[in-house]
């Protein structure tokens, strides 16, 4: 379990289906949790496991404190400032952008279907504490092939 999890796009499309949708349904269980936003979505109540949360603003300090975050923003510029200082607050980062995917090996690319183990290893040198995603349809596709790689040995 962690201590303390903040989701960063929480009031988005793809954040407010993450939270409604993946944690809540799987029961994702954390000491604390703070959701954050856009300044212009800070203030919003949302209901997770049964509490009401207020999302607050994204700001550079916001990541004090927990030990993962989970982003399910946009690709953007704000990434490449807010993530890094993340991990420089001690977090693992989850981003389910296509921000940090061509940074590999730097960044952990994982589809836990696939490779879990490599998530493992985010904290180890020279991971820098980013676990990023595929994008959706490459996921799909993957976990499609991967019984078959397993039995025969599919080559590029």
């Amino acid at each position: 379990m962690f201590q303390s999890v903040a989701v960063v796009g929480a009031t988005g499309a793809v954040g407010s289906d993450h939270v409604s949708g993946l944690l809540e349904e799987r029961g994702l269980k954390a000491g604390s949790w703070t959701f954050l936003s856009s300044k212009r979505s800070a203030g919003t109540k949302l209901t997770f496991q049964g509490a009401e949360y207020t999302v607050q603003e994204l700001t550079k300090d916001s990541f004090r404190g927990h030990d993962l975050v989970i982003g399910s923003t946009p690709d953007g510029k704000r990434r490449a400032t807010s993530f890094p200082a993340a991990v420089d607050a001690g977090c693992i980062v989850i981003d389910e952008s296509g921000y940090f995917r061509d940074e590999s090996p730097m960044v952990a690319l994982v589809i836990p279907e696939i490779n879990p183990q490599e998530a493992l290893k985010v904290s180890q040198p020279p991971d820098r504490g980013i676990i990023s995603s595929p994008n959706c349809s490459t996921t799909q596709m993957v976990i499609a092939l991967k019984p078959l790689h397993d039995a025969a040995r599919v080559n590029a």
